[in-house]
C-alpha cells in the first residue's frame, strides 16, 4: 500500500480491513519485532519509512460482516460470528431500527423453506449464491459473498406496501423449539455437605433449558482446547461456557488437533491435563469475597471478580467425539462451566492505561496468589458501565494457576503502569485475611486434595504476596520476584525455593520447609524495598 507518514496507524488497519476484509480488532501490525500498538500514533514514530516491511498478524475469527439497507436509505452494519442464528440478527437490527416497523408476522424465507429463529447464520451462508426472502407485507434479498477470510451479507428490504422498515425482533413471540430428552447436564458433587450457590444453581439450569429447547454448543474459536458457548432457551444469548476436560489440551479429544501427552504433563509446566477444570472451579473457589465468605443465597462477587465456575457431567452430540456419539452414560463428558459474561472485549483490544488501579490490583492479587501460569490481556475481560463508560476487568482462563512449580509464571499487567502504583489499604486489609491453609482444606471439601507440590505452590506463592505487601511493595515488584527474565534464567521465587531445599535435611516435615522458606524469602524481599534517607 502507499501509505503517508502523517497516516495514523489506525487509519493504516482500517484501510487493510477495506482491502482484505480483515477487522480492525483481529489486525496486530509489526514492524522490526515492535509491535505498533498505539491506534494513534503516526507511522513515522516507529521509525517506518518507503520500501520497509510491515507483517500483519491477524486473529482470524468467525465473524461476518453484515451489512443491511433498506428502501428508505437505511443502512446498519454489524459483525456477527457464523454460529449465531437468525433471531440473533434480528435482535441486532432491533437494537439500531427501533419503531421503524412493527412485524409480528413477519418470516424470513430461503429457498421455499420458512426460516426458524433458531437457525445458525453458517447453515444459510455455505456458498456465495445464498438468498433469503423477508415475507410479511416486506421481502427482502440476503445475498453473501467472501470477503477475505469473513463474509458480507447485504440485506436490500424490497417494497411491498405504503411502510418500509427492516427486520425486527419478535421479543416474547418467539416460539422455542419442543424439548428434547437426549442430553444430560447435572453438577458433579463429590461432597454431599456442599450446598450449591443459588447463582451455581440457576446457571446449571438456564444452560440445561437451551440444551432441552435444541440450541447446539458452539465450539469457541478461541483457545488451544475445546471450549463451547452455551446458549439460553431462544438461543439468543450465551449464558455459559463448558469445558470437558477430555477435550483439554493435548488431551485424548482434543478438537484443534493437538498431540496426546504421553506423560501426562500440560502445555504449561507444572500442570497436568485433565486437571484444568478443577483449576478453573480453584480459581473462583479460592476467589473470597471481601467480607471473607460467599453467601448462598446471592451472588457476592469475589474480590477479583472470577465468574461464577463449578464442575459439571453433561451429554450432548454438540461436543467432540472422535469415534462416534451415542446416546449412552459413556459418552458423559466432565468439565467445568463457567457463566458467561458480557463485554466490551479485552485488555489486549484496548491501551492499559485506561484501567483503574485498583481493577488491575485486584487481578494482580489473584495471579500472584494462584502463580497463575497463563495470565495475558487476551483473558482479562473489559466491562464498561454508566454513562461515563466505568470499567470493570473481569479475569478468565484460569486452568493453568496453581501448578506444581513456577517456572511458567507469566503476567501481562506486570508491565502496565498501574503495576507500579501501591496497593490501596482496602486491598491490603483483603490480603491480610488470606489463609492457606484453610485455602487448601476448602478445596480438599469441594473435591480437589491438592498434591503436594500444587499445595507447596499455594503456600508460597501466598506468603509472597501477604509479605510483599507489608512491606510496601508495588505489583509490579511482587510480580518480578515470581517471573523469570528470560527463559533460562529462574525467577525470584525459584531461587528461593531451590536455597530452601538446599538448606533443610532429608525427611524434612512441609511445615519445617516452609519455615526455611519464610526465612530466606525476608531476606530476599528485605532488598527490595528501599532505603529511606536519613532525616
Amino acid at each position: 500500500m502507499r501509505i503517508l507518514e502523517s497516516d495514523s496507524i489506525a487509519s493504516v488497519k482500517l484501510r487493510i480491513q477495506s482491502y482484505r476484509g480483515f477487522f480492525v480488532k483481529k489486525q496486530k501490525l509489526v514492524f522490526e519485532g515492535k509491535e505498533l500498538a498505539r491506534k494513534d500514533s503516526f507511522v513515522r514514530e516507529y521509525g517506518v519509512t518507503e520500501g520497509n516491511v510491515l507483517h500483519l498478524i491477524v486473529r482470524l475469527s468467525d465473524l461476518r460482516a453484515i451489512t443491511v439497507r433498506t428502501t428508505c436509505g437505511k443502512e446498519f452494519e454489524f459483525h456477527i460470528e457464523r454460529k449465531r442464528n437468525i433471531g440473533y440478527v434480528k435482535q441486532q437490527i432491533a437494537k439500531k431500527g427501533k419503531g421503524v416497523l412493527d412485524l409480528e408476522e413477519q418470516e424470513l424465507i430461503c429457498d421455499g423453506e420458512e426460516l426458524e429463529d433458531q437457525r445458525l447464520i453458517d447453515d444459510i451462508c455455505k456458498n456465495n449464491d445464498a438468498v433469503l426472502h423477508l415475507v410479511i407485507r416486506k421481502s427482502a434479498k440476503v445475498r453473501a459473498k467472501p470477503v477475505g477470510k469473513d463474509l458480507e451479507v447485504s440485506i436490500v428490504a424490497l417494497k411491498l406496501d405504503e411502510t418500509e422498515g427492516c427486520v425486527l425482533d419478535r421479543g416474547k413471540e418467539l416460539i422455542p423449539k419442543p424439548l428434547q430428552r437426549d442430553c444430560v447436564l447435572e453438577p458433579l458433587i463429590v461432597n454431599p455437605k456442599i450446598e450449591l450457590p443459588l447463582v451455581i444453581e440457576q446457571l446449571i439450569k438456564s444452560t440445561l433449558d437451551g440444551l432441552e429447547r435444541g440450541n447446539q454448543p458452539i465450539m469457541s474459536s478461541e483457545g488451544s482446547g475445546g471450549a463451547y458457548l452455551m446458549q439460553d432457551s431462544l438461543g439468543l444469548e450465551y449464558i455459559s461456557v463448558f469445558k470437558p476436560i477430555d477435550e483439554e489440551p493435548m488431551a485424548v479429544n482434543n478438537p484443534r488437533g493437538l498431540p496426546v501427552s504421553k506423560d501426562g504433563e500440560g502445555l504449561k509446566k507444572g500442570t497436568r491435563v485433565g486437571e484444568g477444570a478443577l483449576r478453573e472451579v480453584a480459581a473462583y473457589i479460592l476467589d473470597h469475597p471481601r467480607s471473607g465468605h460467599r453467601s448462598f443465597n446471592n451472588e457476592d462477587k469475589g474480590f477479583s471478580g472470577v465468574p461464577p465456575t463449578t464442575m459439571i457431567k453433561c451429554l450432548h452430540r454438540g461436543f467432540n467425539y472422535p469415534e462416534g456419539y451415542t446416546c449412552t452414560s459413556r459418552n458423559i463428558k466432565i468439565g467445568s462451566l463457567q457463566k458467561f459474561v458480557k463485554n466490551c472485549g479485552s485488555c489486549e483490544d484496548m491501551g492499559p492505561r485506561a484501567f483503574p488501579v485498583d481493577e488491575v490490583h485486584k487481578i494482580s492479587v489473584l495471579d500472584i496468589r494462584l502463580a497463575n501460569a497463563d495470565r495475558h490481556a487476551g483473558n482479562i475481560l473489559v466491562q464498561k458501565y454508566g454513562e461515563e463508560g466505568r470499567i470493570v476487568l473481569i479475569p478468565i482462563d484460569h486452568g493453568y494457576c496453581l501448578p506444581e512449580n513456577f517456572e511458567d509464571c507469566t503476567f501481562d499487567w506486570l508491565y502496565w503502569p498501574q503495576a507500579h502504583q501501591p496497593y490501596s489499604s482496602e486491598t491490603l486489609d483483603y490480603i491480610r485475611s488470606l489463609d492457606a491453609e484453610q485455602d487448601i482444606e476448602l478445596l480438599k471439601f469441594h473435591g480437589w486434595d491438592l498434591s503436594l507440590e500444587c499445595a507447596r505452590t499455594l503456600s508460597i506463592s501466598t506468603m509472597l504476596l501477604k509479605k510483599g505487601a507489608e512491606r510496601g511493595l508495588t505489583p509490579f515488584a511482587i510480580g518480578s520476584v515470581m517471573c523469570r527474565e528470560t527463559l533460562k534464567k529462574e525467577s525470584g521465587i525459584e531461587q528461593i525455593v531451590r536455597e530452601a531445599k538446599e538448606a533443610v535435611l532429608p525427611g524434612t516435615s512441609e511445615a519445617a520447609f516452609l519455615e526455611s522458606v519464610s526465612l530466606i524469602m525476608d531476606h530476599h524481599l528485605d532488598e527490595l524495598v528501599p532505603v529511606s534517607p536519613p532525616q
